[in-house]
């Protein structure tokens, strides 16, 4: 029987020139165990602030923003949380109401933030928001005007686009403020955040039926790409790709898994 021989081509790192700042907001009503408001701050994915109702105040997360940031700024940033916290809540109602809602758990998220590419300069914003984990509104941030895919979210983005003060407001903060900022942070982690970790990479198989799975971990930033070689060309039949998962210490890890003969 013809030998195929089948290779990983090393898991590629590859760091491009694009920064981003971002942020999650999540709202929950109904009794469940689980704060009724929570904020996440990133930048290039790696996570530097944390706030939730629970704990009521914005906490860093990373080295980075500890040594150049101090009280002021925390101070700040939980007093917006708190304002935003009561905002989430006013908007949960606000759907439930909408929608005749009365009971059960419900969520509001929000994601928005910006993005500057240090070699073009080129920058780009979002803002979107979900309702119970669907999509609810969005940001055309190069038009400046809010979409909804939904007939329910149409009222609050005709409201939205009926308001040039806050579209200009937004316009100002994601192409000025937003920036500036993630600047500033890029700035700030940059021996943390340009670092590169190429990953270790094993072979693992239970017995000869089973499938191999080509296992990488270890590496930063996350783009990797696990590719399989069959007789010099790349193989991508019976091929099952992991999700990308985090670890402890900030780095990534992502598994590939192919099924063979034990004859290949």
């Amino acid at each position: 029987m013809r030998l195929v021989v089948l290779i990983i081509v090393g898991a590629h790192v590859a760091h491009a020139g694009k920064h981003s700042l971002k942020y999650y907001y999540t709202g929950v009503t109904g009794d469940i165990d689980f704060p009724e408001f929570t904020a996440v701050g990133l930048v290039d994915d790696e996570q530097f602030m944390y706030f939730d109702s629970n704990i009521k105040k914005a906490v860093p997360k990373t080295k980075w923003i500890r040594q150049n940031e101090g009280a002021d700024y925390w101070n700040r940033e939980t007093q917006n949380m708190i304002t935003q916290h009561q905002t989430f809540k006013n908007n949960i109602q606000i759907a439930k109401d909408r929608l005749n809602q009365s009971a059960g758990v419900h969520t509001v998220q929000e994601t928005y933030g910006c993005e500057w590419d240090d070699q073009t300069g080129e920058t780009n914003a979002f803002r979107q928001f979900g309702y119970d984990g669907e999509d609810f509104l969005f940001l055309d941030f190069k038009e400046l005007r809010f979409i909804s895919p939904t007939l329910q979210g149409f009222p609050t983005s005709q409201k939205l686009n009926n308001d040039r003060g806050f579209l200009e407001t937004d316009k100002h903060y994601f192409s000025a403020h937003c920036i500036q900022w993630l600047k500033k942070y890029v700035e700030y982690g940059k021996s943390s955040l340009e670092k590169t970790v190429s990953p270790q990479v094993s072979l693992l198989q239970k017995s000869s039926s089973s499938p191999v799975t080509c296992h990488a971990t270890g590496f930063y930033p996350k783009g990797v790409t696990i590719s399989w070689m069959r007789n010099g060309q790349e193989h991508h039949e019976d091929v099952v790709v992991g999700e990308l998962i985090p670890n402890e210490d900030g780095t990534f890890q992502k598994t590939s898994t192919i099924r063979i003969t034990p004859n290949e």
